[in-house]
């Protein structure tokens, strides 16, 4: 049996600039942060020949590879050359879609780490990370970018630089201990009481990325902002950031926000909180707050109605937690 842990994500600043539409003619920039709420990939071996898939919404056994309904475990099993006889089950902290933690990436990440590991092969996070963007972007055609992978497979506080032709540049973020709790604190995630799927919100922001342009720009460089911030031991300075890329992404697209989304950040920031922004394309899933220390009580208190998700920075990305490989009586 196998079990692999592929951390989600907050993004921070930056978020667009990874989509091709973008960073195909401009490096794009992020800056993104895994947290403690995981997806767990399992895999056993089956005495028989059949291949059995668990996840939320079915139960599939099939006898092939090709039939298999579910496509992020169809091409993660292609891609690393899985055969019949073999059960994979999916658990996770929060439900795979609609959440806006990139949930999606992350148990593509999961599905590989696992499966490259049941045929004998550990694979570093760059691999992963490729791998996943190879499934996800080239062969699904999905009208998504490349943080997620990234982020989910290096894990950390980490400056993601997406260059021409799909290179990405994964860099460590110079932050201290103490910046980093502060952070850690400071960050509050609140779900929206909805979700909504990404690709349709994506793919509109990709054909109008001409138009939006100018702004997605400045959203490119609070993501350079965000990092000198805490490189500086400034975390506060994320609150900020975050308010000017909210800001600026309410207006990439009309389903980006509500008025219920307007009217929860409108109060939240009377209360304390300097800055936030929904984690995914918008239109709900979770949504991030920052607030400084003194502050943060009375934020909880005043946003005590809404389901409020405990989180803490996770400095792993995808990892094998649990390996037990068949023991063989002499």
């Amino acid at each position: 049996m196998i079990i692999s842990q592929t951390p989600l994500r907050v993004s921070l600043a930056g978020g667009g600039t990874d989509l091709p539409a973008y960073c195909d003619k401009s490096e794009g920039r992020v800056l993104s942060v895994a947290i403690d709420k995981y997806v767990h990939v399992i895999v056993s071996e089956r005495f028989d020949e059949q291949i059995h898939v668990n996840y939320a919404k079915r139960k599939e056994a099939v006898a092939s590879i090709e039939e298999v309904q579910h496509p992020l475990a169809r091409e993660a099993m292609r891609l690393a050359g899985m055969r019949g006889g073999f059960e994979v089950t999916t658990l996770a902290d929060i439900p795979s879609e609609g959440s806006g933690l990139g949930s999606s990436s992350s148990l593509t990440v999961g599905y590989l780490n696992a499966f490259h590991m049941f045929m004998g092969r550990q694979v570093d996070a760059e691999t992963l990370a490729r791998q996943a963007c190879e499934i996800e972007l080239g062969v699904l055609k999905k009208p998504i970018g490349r943080q997620d992978q990234y982020i989910a497979a290096y894990g950390g506080a980490r400056f993601l630089r997406f260059r021409r032709g799909g290179r990405v540049d994964v860099e460590n973020v110079a932050v201290d201990a103490r910046a980093l709790r502060e952070l850690e604190n400071g960050l509050l995630l609140y779900f929206t009481g909805k979700t909504r799927s990404a690709d349709g919100l994506l793919a509109e922001q990709g054909r109008r990325m001409s138009a939006n342009r100018k702004s997605m720009d400045a959203i490119r460089a609070l993501a350079d902002q965000a990092r000198a911030a805490l490189e500086r031991g400034e975390a506060d300075g994320i609150g900020h950031v975050l308010d000017r890329n909210w800001s600026l992404k309410r207006g990439l697209s009309d389903g980006v926000s509500d008025p219920d989304i307007d009217a929860f950040y409108a109060r939240a920031k009377r209360h304390g909180a300097l800055g936030g922004k929904v984690t995914g394309a918008g239109g709900g899933g979770f949504f991030v707050l920052y607030a400084p220390a003194l502050k943060r009580a009375t934020l909880r208190a005043a946003l005590k109605a809404h389901r409020e998700l405990p989180i803490a920075l996770e400095p792993d990305g995808s990892k094998i937690i649990f390996n037990q490989k068949r023991r063989v009586w002499k």
